[in-house]
């Protein structure tokens, strides 16, 4: 099976985006005309993600998110300055003949989200999670589970999806059984389905006002909903934030991906999920290294 076809599967099997698609689901590096001797599904290709499909023979990776560093994500480098990181990745994937294709908005356009898919069946969620979608350019998944302390939400989060350690913001003791998977807190506005302008972080503190206890965000920043996380902590109430970053938020939907994938080219062709790893390390107010 040539990694073309592959990748023809890949896109029969997602919704069609039409014709005039011009996004960053492509190449990214590689000659995908040649038989595939093996698949890495990852979030991303770090440098790790590449040695390990070297090792396994692989020379396809499919990833979520950005090869060469920039949003626009094309399959080089075209900025008017040097890059020697970027100049010894596509030295190490051409010397393997490694290619690597992006499956990022076809994911998130399948109904249901693949990503999101597999983040909830892995965290143990998928059976319980409902979806609130007029929250602009992001839905939220609302998810109620037994009670539990926070700070035990916190290492079910770092078990499950082998994280190094979470941040938070609440009281690590306080219960906590209504979860908020919700998206990138930015700020700006967007339509509401009845045409009515609202931002996404109103939408946040709306869903926190009236039903979570606590939030899983992808990306964060501060002035918005977590300032009214911190203030309603400090005047008592029951609501806090849990920060794990955006890479590893979405983690778990290429660990999905690997399943649906296998099924979908038979078993000639091995395909292997390599966690991406998390690239955040901690230290304690004493300075001494903390992984968890």
């Amino acid at each position: 099976m040539k990694i073309s076809e592959v990748i023809d599967a890949i896109l029969k099997y997602h919704p069609d985006l039409g014709k005039d698609y011009n996004g960053c689901d492509n190449y990214k590096s590689g000659d995908p005309s040649v038989e595939c001797t093996g698949i890495v599904t990852a979030l991303t290709p770090n440098i790790a993600v590449i040695r390990k499909a070297i090792e396994l023979n692989a020379n396809l990776i499919v990833t979520h998110e950005p090869t060469f560093y920039t949003s626009a994500d094309g399959p080089g480098w075209f900025e008017d300055f040097p890059n020697t990181v970027y100049e010894d990745k596509k030295e190490l994937l051409d010397r393997y003949g490694i290619v690597v294709w992006r499956d990022h908005d076809h994911m998130h356009f399948h109904d249901p989200d693949c990503i999101f898919t597999g983040v909830l069946k892995y965290l143990g969620w998928l059976d319980r999670a409902e979806t609130d979608r007029d929250t602009g350019s992001f839905a939220h998944f609302l998810v109620e589970t037994e009670p539990m302390k926070l700070k035990d939400l916190c290492g079910l989060l770092i078990d499950r999806i082998g994280l190094n350690g979470a941040k938070y913001i609440g009281d690590p003791e306080s219960m906590v059984s209504k979860i908020a998977l919700v998206g990138h807190l930015f700020p700006g506005p967007y339509k509401r389905k009845d045409g009515t302008p609202g931002e996404y972080s109103v939408q946040v503190i709306k869903t926190l006002e009236e039903w979570a206890d606590v939030i899983i965000p992808g990306e964060i920043i501060d002035w918005t909903v977590l300032s009214y996380i911190r203030d309603a902590k400090e005047l008592g109430r029951n609501k806090s934030m849990i920060s794990i970053g955006h890479f590893n938020w979405e983690e778990l939907g290429m660990r999905y991906m690997q399943e649906w994938l296998q099924e979908l080219i038979g078993k000639e062709t091995k395909v292997t999920y390599v966690p991406s790893g998390d690239m955040y390390q901690y230290i304690s107010k004493e300075g001494e290294t903390r992984c968890s």
